[in-house]
């Protein structure tokens, strides 16, 4: 069975992404009933030169459905906005996500293969396909930015475990 971009982009995300709104509705939970400021989590790092929690968290939208959209729309660039986003206005954000790769198609995204993509830095462009920019650039940088958002609410003392971070496997049947 040969895997489509579909497969190993949109299914992939979606796995990601569903973990993604497991761990931070568990943090939540512990977070309030442990009496811990949802926003002192927002704003915490892992180190002093890395992105807060809220910056990790909005990458997991950025580097899933933004991907696509940018993709789409042949320009991608980094992330921009979020910074008023509360605990909750995260979770609200990865669970768009969510149910924007949920409504994508296979058709729609395999179309996509080979498509030019310009990544925005600045004045300048990387050249990428649709293909080589969702898997060497945003695939790494989504598994990242939610490992670290994950490792964040372990260091907070949120009961999570390796299956939290996950997520729905594909397992047969």
């Amino acid at each position: 069975m040969a895997l489509s971009l579909y497969d190993v982009t949109v299914v992939s995300f979606l796995q990601t992404v569903g973990a993604a709104k497991g761990f931070l509705k568990k943090g939540a939970e512990f977070a309030q009933s442990n009496g811990i400021d949802l926003q002192d989590i927002v704003e915490s790092r892992l180190r002093p030169d890395m992105w807060p929690f809220r910056l990790q968290v909005i990458s997991i939208a950025h580097h899933s459905r933004d991907a696509i959209q940018g993709v789409q729309g042949g320009v991608f660039a980094p992330p921009s906005g979020g910074d008023d986003l509360d605990y909750a206005g995260l979770q609200k954000l990865v669970a768009d996500a969510h149910d924007f790769l949920g409504g994508l198609t296979p058709a729609s995204i395999n179309a996509l293969e080979g498509k030019d993509v310009v990544f925005k830095l600045g004045p300048n462009g990387l050249p990428f396909t649709a293909e080589g920019l969702l898997l060497s650039l945003s695939l790494p940088n989504l598994h990242f930015h939610a490992t670290t958002a994950y490792d964040i609410l372990r260091i907070k003392g949120a009961p999570l475990g390796k299956l939290d971070y996950m997520g729905k496997m594909r397992m047969k049947g």
